[in-house]
């Protein structure tokens, strides 16, 4: 069903769509990098990053989201989850966003849509910020076991397609590092010390 919502949202010419590069995780880190001991990210590797953050995102994406307002109630698989996220026109805010998630192991693809509003975990209605268009969000894995790629794309439930939110994450396409995520898994789980050349 998550898959569904996001590919009707994404087919749909008046909302607001950006897919980023691909990224060869490992021909960054050997450009860009030098690690405490040798060390090739895998497929697997990169799935479980994957799998940590859509349960943690203030953890994983903290440039985005808030320290300690991260949180997920559900299944293992299929959950929602909260938490306070940088509004994209207007870094400076916070609002809240409700996130119906669900990791699909096989393809090694999670799903995020965007939600309105929501129950919390003990029953009361959560609502959403509105102060920015509602967003759905696919994070996934490609490539080979030894040659992994990271995806990502997002679309933007808008009346037209909006150059402004376009604009945000063709910059953070720019970025010649490694996603943040992927530093933060390098070195809090792996216990490899990463330096930025």
């Amino acid at each position: 069903m998550h898959e569904k919502v996001f590919a009707q949202a994404w087919d749909d010419p008046a909302n607001t769509r950006y897919e980023m590069r691909p990224i060869d995780v490992n021909a960054v880190l050997a450009e860009r990098y030098e690690v405490s001991e040798p060390l090739v990210l895998t497929r697997t590797m990169l799935w479980d990053i994957e799998v940590r953050k859509a349960r943690r995102p203030d953890i994983y994406i903290p440039r985005v989201v808030a320290e300690g307002s991260a949180q997920a109630w559900g299944g293992d698989d299929t959950y929602v989850r909260r938490s306070s996220q940088r509004l994209w026109l207007e870094p400076h805010r916070h609002g809240l966003i409700i996130e119906q998630t669900h990791l699909d192991h096989a393809s090694q693809t999670v799903t995020f849509i965007g939600a309105a509003s929501h129950p919390g975990p003990d029953g009361a209605p959560l609502r959403a910020t509105t102060d920015q268009p509602l967003f759905h969000v696919e994070h996934a894995v490609g490539g080979t076991e030894d040659q992994p790629l990271n995806l990502w794309r997002t679309v933007h439930l808008t009346a037209e397609p909006d150059q402004r939110i376009v604009d945000v994450f063709a910059r953070i396409d720019e970025d010649p590092w490694l996603p943040i995520f992927v530093e933060i898994y390098v070195r809090d789980v792996l216990r490899i010390g990463l330096t930025r050349r």
